[in-house]
C-alpha cells in the first residue's frame, strides 16, 4: 500500500495544477496519506506565540497533488474515507487575531481592536478530546475528519484556506470515516489535495479553529467516468449531501440546496419542483464554516425518503 506525503516535495499551500504530483494512483486503489495539522505542526504549547510561528497565508499545508490515472475533465472522483488516525496525543486550538466569525477580519472590517492571540492544547485519549483539565466538562468525542479536501480547478491556483466548487477548505465534518466525498475533475489526473485534519469541531467552526491534528488516513479513490459535477457531494449510510460555498451565507445554502434538488431529479427521478417541496419537509442543513474566504453549507437529504426501487 502506498504511503503518500509531501516531506520531499514541500507541503502545498494552494490547490492547483502548477505543481508536479507527489504520487499517482489507480482507480480503486487503497492508500495511506500523511498530513500535518493546520499550523504545520509548529504549535506545541499553550505558551506558543502563534502570531510568530504561523504567518498568513502559510496555513493549512496540504498533501498533494495526487494524480489519478485516467481522470479527465468532466469525470468525478469518489474518495472513500476509510479511517483517520491522529499522529500524536494532542490537538491544538487557537484564537488568531483578525480571524474568526465574531471579530474583525480583512474581509469584514470594523474599528474594533483585534482579539488577543491564544493557544490551547487538548489531550486526546480513550477516543476523547479533553478540552481543558481546568474546566469540569464532559470529554468531547474524537470525531476526526478532513477540513480541506479538493481537486485542482481548471485554471486557478486557490489558497488552501479557501473553499469553492472544487472542494477545498470547506470544514465539513461529514468528510469523515465511513463517508464518501465526490469531487469534480477539472484537469487531467484530477490532482487531489488533502489536509487540515480535525479531531473535533462544532458546526460553523465559529472562532476559526477546530481541534487541529496531524493525521494518518486510509483512503480509497474510485474514478467515475462522465459524471460532471459543479460542486462537491458527500454520501453516508444515512444521507446524500451537497456542499455550497459562497458569501453571503444564504447563497452558500442556495447552492447546496440547488445541487441537492438537481441530484434528486437526475439520479432518483424526482421532478425538481416536487424535490423542492420534499426538501422543505425532510432535508437537514449544516453550517460547516462561517469563517473562511467563502462560507460553506451542507444540505442533507435522508436516504429513507428516497424512492423505493420496484422490482418486477
Amino acid at each position: 500500500m502506498q504511503i503518500i506525503n509531501n516531506k520531499d516535495a514541500g507541503w502545498s499551500y494552494v490547490i492547483g495544477s502548477y505543481k508536479q504530483p507527489v504520487a499517482s494512483i489507480k482507480s480503486g486503489e487503497v492508500f495511506k496519506i500523511e498530513t500535518l495539522d493546520a499550523f504545520g505542526n509548529k504549535v506545541d504549547s499553550s505558551t506558543s506565540d502563534i502570531t510568530k510561528l504561523v504567518q498568513m497565508p502559510y496555513v493549512n499545508p496540504l498533501t498533494g497533488p495526487i494524480h489519478i490515472e485516467g481522470a479527465k475533465k468532466g469525470d468525478a472522483l469518489a474518495v472513500k474515507i476509510i479511517s483517520i488516525e491522529v499522529a500524536r496525543d494532542y490537538g491544538v486550538s487557537a484564537i488568531i487575531p483578525e480571524f474568526g466569525g465574531l471579530c474583525a477580519t480583512p474581509l469584514t472590517r470594523t474599528l474594533n481592536d483585534p482579539l488577543p492571540s491564544r493557544v490551547m492544547i487538548h489531550p486526546i485519549q480513550n477516543d476523547s478530546v479533553i478540552f481543558s483539565k481546568d474546566l469540569n466538562i464532559a470529554p468531547i468525542p474524537f470525531e476526526p475528519f478532513y477540513g480541506t479536501i479538493g481537486t485542482s480547478p481548471e485554471i486557478e491556483a486557490v489558497s488552501s484556506l479557501s473553499p469553492g466548487n472544487h472542494g477545498g477548505n470547506m470544514d465539513a465534518a461529514d468528510v469523515c470515516p465511513g463517508n464518501t466525498i465526490i469531487l469534480p475533475v477539472n484537469v487531467d489526473g484530477g490532482l487531489l489535495y488533502i489536509g487540515d485534519g480535525h479531531a473535533a469541531q462544532g458546526d460553523a467552526e465559529v472562532c476559526g479553529v477546530a481541534t487541529e491534528i496531524p493525521t494518518i488516513g486510509t483512503l480509497k479513490v474510485d474514478l467515475i467516468k462522465g459524471l460532471y459535477l459543479s460542486n462537491p457531494r458527500v454520501e453516508s449510510d444515512e444521507f446524500i449531501m451537497t456542499i455550497g460555498s459562497a458569501r453571503p451565507m444564504e447563497d452558500a445554502a442556495r447552492i447546496a440546496f440547488y445541487e441537492l434538488i438537481m441530484w434528486l431529479q437526475s439520479d432518483y427521478g424526482i421532478e425538481k419542483l416536487v424535490a423542492y417541496q420534499l426538501c422543505s419537509q425532510v432535508a437537514r442543513v449544516r453550517l460547516a464554516n462561517m469563517v473562511d474566504t467563502l462560507y460553506s453549507v451542507v444540505a442533507k437529504f435522508p436516504k429513507k425518503y428516497l424512492p423505493k426501487l420496484i422490482i418486477k
